[in-house]
């Protein structure tokens, strides 16, 4: 369990004095140390050769922030860290408890009663999770830590940047397939219901010693995952009914987090009076031996020692994502089972380059139908694919999943990239300057807001520092920016606040003098995305409900706050909508959804509709005109002012998808409509699709001098003329 200190490592990190090592791995090592009062910690440290990435650092403060969410009760405590240090480090507390895989091996498959009790804590820890809009991605057997008072999760999948299956990448650790949803192991996107998936493989293996999907290559185990039927020889009768429903293949069916704590638990005892003696008797060892333990440090070795080989160049922020992901943490504060932070075990990279290697020139041609030939195009990584790209100062902003870029409209190369930007919700822009939000590392929680300058990525005003404000991407969100005031959803608080469901407000800050202007409490939090509008002296405001069966819209006095009106729409297809997707003009406020809708901006009321009955997508209006996809049909265009229709797109002969979550992109020749797997440029002469660029773009821009339409994918940016 403790390893002595090797010959070079450091006798303390900041105030921690090291004591032993508790594994080395790609990304870091991991030592136990101490407090100068005597407290017992995890202490992690990065290698040098990826402290010097700021892609690494951004990631490595972002997982930092997600433990301190997370917090004790379910997970390793965050005592302290500086992700900013020339070796960044995070201290946690060191949980005294052997990862479930190791408690199994100890003495056999747990009985019924500590499966259950186990189950209900774990569901319960979900439940937590999931209400505050976070996935695991990554709950298997080595990610559950068994104390005396309860398990703890940990490796958590907090950023949605990690929801990347754990496949392909080299040093993955082992087991990870055989506890993935069917979901995740067909690339699609891993629900809530996927972690309780995850957890009936968990419940599964400690009641058995197997997995529901054994053991095997990777892509043996994909396939059983996704099409076998599981093997629950030796679950407890009584468990079957319950464990069978929890790995249904559709997701759907399976049983919700508060199901599983009502059926699993029993009401009685603490959770370690369903422990059995010999998993008690480990953990009590394992408190024993960080007391007994005797620093150790092993002599340097013998003779000339060679050189270490190392890449010359920093980890490419796709490498990062690809052999990292959201296991950056790895077995935080683990007590038992060595540390392993997921990395190449060769050193190699993968060949690819990251996104800031720039753009690729395009033959000028163009394909069969009349496409034209994309003008440059470049790499990406954009997991969530969350926001519009941003226009400010002639260039083009992407914020995406571990830095913010600016790239030339022009050219596609990039100006500037602002790592510290790790969340799309830190960022928005007034069209003229960027705009972040970060927080102090160290003393007292803040909002601070800096301004960037739209070409350099220069600081082109004072830092704004709002004290009192949670200023993560956890506790804040850029909303918008105008007029010199800047509008964001924040929580008064502290990122080691347990409870972050109280707190929260709307407000607005002179960019000018740096002092907050107005203030207004709300109760919606920041789980679902804002999106956001200002048109006149109004602030526009729409986001999804927190059951995701609604779309609440309100309208705030600008100069006030006040709210103006606030409207609840049923419409739970919005849940796809992108912020920035609010289509607006100086009267109405349209969507879409099972019909079109025209609320009046003045007080929400609605001006008109149309196609009751159908699916429309999100819409956007321009010249009085109001143009949507209609699922199954196409392009549909209706007057902004009563909703009548003018035109419809007609057929062209070719078998077109709509794609209802994209927004059309109106020009002089064509309707730009996003299909699946392009965007149709149709004909507003002849209604007709004239050619489809191929593209897995799915939002898309017009660059400042309407030249370009720019479109944002998930591992790809594109260019293509604009007509």
């Amino acid at each position: 369990m403790l390893s002595p200190l090797t010959h070079d490592d450091p006798a303390a990190v900041a105030t921690y004095r090291l004591i032993a090592r508790l594994g080395s791995g790609g990304m870091g090592t991991v030592y136990l140390a101490r407090t100068p009062g005597g407290r017992t910690v995890a202490l992690k440290t990065v290698h040098a050769r990826l402290a010097t990435d700021p892609a690494f650092r951004a990631r490595f403060r972002l997982e930092t922030d997600a433990a301190r969410i997370i917090g004790a009760r379910h997970g390793a405590a965050v005592v302290d860290a500086d992700p900013l240090a020339e070796t960044p480090w995070l201290a946690t507390e060191y949980v005294l408890g052997p990862p479930l895989d190791d408690a199994v091996a100890l003495g056999g498959p747990l009985p019924e009663p500590t499966v259950r009790a186990l189950g209900a804590a774990l569901a319960g820890a979900l439940a937590q999770l999931h209400s505050s809009d976070v996935v695991h991605r990554d709950l298997k057997p080595s990610n559950v830590l068994v104390t005396a008072y309860g398990p703890k999760i940990i490796d958590f999948g907090i950023a949605r940047a990690a929801g990347d299956d754990h496949l392909t990448r080299t040093g993955a650790a082992a087991g990870t397939p055989a506890f993935m949803s069917p979901e995740q192991a067909s690339g699609q996107e891993h629900p809530p219901a996927g972690d309780v998936f995850a957890l009936a493989g968990v419940l599964v293996f400690a009641a058995t010693g197997h997995g529901p999907f054994g053991t095997g290559s990777a892509a043996d185990l994909l396939y059983r995952v996704r099409y076998a039927e599981p093997d629950l020889t030796g679950v407890p009768e009584a468990l079957l009914p319950l464990l069978a429903a929890c790995l249904s293949k559709d997701p759907s069916a399976r049983p919700t987090t508060g199901t599983l704590v009502d059926r699993l638990h029993d009401g009685h005892g603490e959770f370690a009076d369903h422990l059995p003696p010999l998993v008690l008797t480990d953990i009590a060892r394992r408190a024993t031996d960080v007391w007994l333990h005797a620093p150790h440090r092993l002599p340097a070795p013998a003779g000339p020692a060679a050189a270490e080989t190392v890449p010359s160049t920093p980890i490419s922020r796709r490498r990062l994502f690809s052999v990292g992901g959201a296991a950056l943490l790895g077995v935080a504060g683990a007590g038992g089972g060595a540390w392993v932070w997921l990395g190449s075990r060769d050193g190699k990279d993968d060949g690819k380059a990251g996104p800031t290697a720039g753009p690729t020139a395009i033959p000028a041609s163009t394909a069969s139908d009349g496409a034209p030939a994309a003008l440059w195009r470049g790499d990406a990584l954009d997991r969530e694919e969350s926001v519009m790209p941003l226009i400010a100062g002639g260039v083009v902003g992407l914020a995406e999943t571990a830095s913010f870029r600016a790239l030339d409209p022009q050219t596609g190369s990039v100006l500037w990239e602002e790592t510290m930007a790790s969340d799309p919700k830190q960022v928005t822009t007034d069209g003229t300057n960027f705009y972040t939000s970060s927080y102090p590392v160290a003393g007292k929680s803040a909002l601070q807001i800096r301004t960037l300058a739209a070409r350099t990525g220069k600081e082109a005003a004072r830092m704004i520092v709002l004290n009192g404000f949670e200023g993560s991407q956890f506790g804040t969100e850029l909303l918008t920016a105008a007029d010199g005031v800047l509008y964001a959803s924040s929580r008064r608080g502290s990122r080691d606040d347990e409870n972050d469901d109280t707190g929260w407000h709307l407000i607005a800050v002179n960019l000018r003098t740096g002092m907050e202007m107005w203030r207004h409490p709300h109760t919606d939090t920041n789980a679902r995305r804002w999106l956001s509008r200002i048109v006149g002296d109004r602030l526009v405001l729409g986001k999804n409900s927190s059951d995701l069966e609604s779309f609440i819209v309100q309208a705030r006095d600008r100069r006030t706050g006040r709210q103006l009106w606030r409207r609840s729409i049923p419409l739970k297809e919005s849940q796809s909508y992108l912020p920035g997707q609010l289509a607006t003009d100086d009267r109405h406020l349209y969507l879409g959804g099972d019909r079109l809708r025209a609320l009046r901006l003045t007080d929400g009321g609605v001006a008109w509709e149309y196609g009751k009955g159908s699916f429309f997508g999100v819409p956007t209006v321009s010249g009085g005109l109001v143009h949507a996809n209609e699922a199954g049909r196409g392009l549909i265009v209706v007057s902004a002012d009563t909703g009548a229709k003018r035109w419809a797109e007609e057929l062209s002969g070719r078998s077109l998808t709509p794609d209802p979550y994209s927004v059309p992109v109106i020009g002089k020749t064509y309707v730009y409509a996003p299909v699946r797997g392009g965007l149709s440029a149709i004909d507003r002469v002849t209604r007709r699709s004239a050619w489809v660029f191929p593209t897995e773009a799915t939002r898309y821009v017009v660059d400042p001098q309407r030249k370009r339409i720019v479109g944002a994918g998930a591992s790809s940016v594109v260019a293509l003329p604009f007509a």
